[in-house]
């Protein structure tokens, strides 16, 4: 990698930061630059996958007080998340790096329309949550969503937090507020667990991982300051566009 490479990770994952704080998708910013540079698909993936943990983390733990009260929760779902991470993880360092970069289209397209619905999930969540108490009478089916989800997450990644939102809306009784939580710390259980895995791959690229995670954060400190300034649904669309048209460049090549 040139010193210039590494400028344009860097500002690609400070974006990501600044996207992920205020709407996501980040992923959909720094995966497409990492390929475009020249890095083959699944290292790029696994790079992306260990330079998000810090986010996840911050993420998480801005919201800790709300997982108060939440613990059965936590026992059942957090190892449900990690197990669901390292499948996913095992699957892609079994993937080979042609069928992943056929398949890389298609995720980075599921991922965008994902994002092009959170406001519309999230919308769906609330109006099934609204009048609801501290449930979670449904817990147990949870547990099967969110392992598929998480496979997910640790094969791919984009677009995880959307679909686990989706999925506790569905099967638990709650405040948004609460279940928001609730799927960050999911979202950071999956991320970490396949982080973790990669670790011992000998495909994570380091110097890049580490750069990205200093200016992911550093665009996260700088969304949460731009959050009363940028209209996030204007963003989020912009991510999505940048999403289908680097998927549509993919297909071509």
């Amino acid at each position: 990698m040139t010193p210039f490479d590494f400028v344009l990770i860097a500002l690609a994952a400070l974006a990501a930061g600044m996207v992920n704080a205020l709407a996501g998708g980040g992923t959909l910013i720094t995966f497409p630059m990492l390929t475009a540079i020249g890095i083959p698909a699944v290292v790029a993936n696994i790079t992306n996958t260990v330079a998000l943990c810090p986010g996840y983390f911050g993420a998480t733990l801005a919201q800790a007080n709300d997982l108060r009260g939440q613990e059965r929760r936590l026992w059942l779902l957090v190892p449900t998340a990690v197990a669901g991470g390292i499948v996913g993880g095992l699957l892609l360092l079994n993937t080979n790096e042609r069928l992943f970069g056929e398949l890389v289209p298609y995720l980075i397209l599921l991922a965008a329309g994902l994002l092009a619905f959170q406001t519309q999930l999230r919308k769906w969540v609330v109006q099934r949550t609204q009048h609801a108490g501290a449930g979670g009478e449904h817990l147990w089916i949870a547990a099967g969503p969110v392992f598929l989800a998480a496979i997910y997450g640790g094969y791919f990644g984009a677009g995880l937090s959307v679909i686990v939102l989706a999925t506790l809306g569905l099967v638990l009784e709650d405040t948004l507020t609460r279940l928001n939580a609730l799927k960050q710390i999911i979202s950071f259980s999956v991320n970490t667990a396949a982080a973790l895995f990669f670790l011992f791959s000998g495909q994570v690229l380091w110097p890049a991982a580490l750069v990205m995670a200093v200016a992911a954060l550093a665009g996260g400190a700088l969304g949460g300051r731009l959050a009363g300034r940028i209209q996030p649904n204007v963003l989020r669309w912009i991510v999505v566009s940048v999403g289908v048209i680097v998927a549509i460049i993919y297909l071509i090549r």
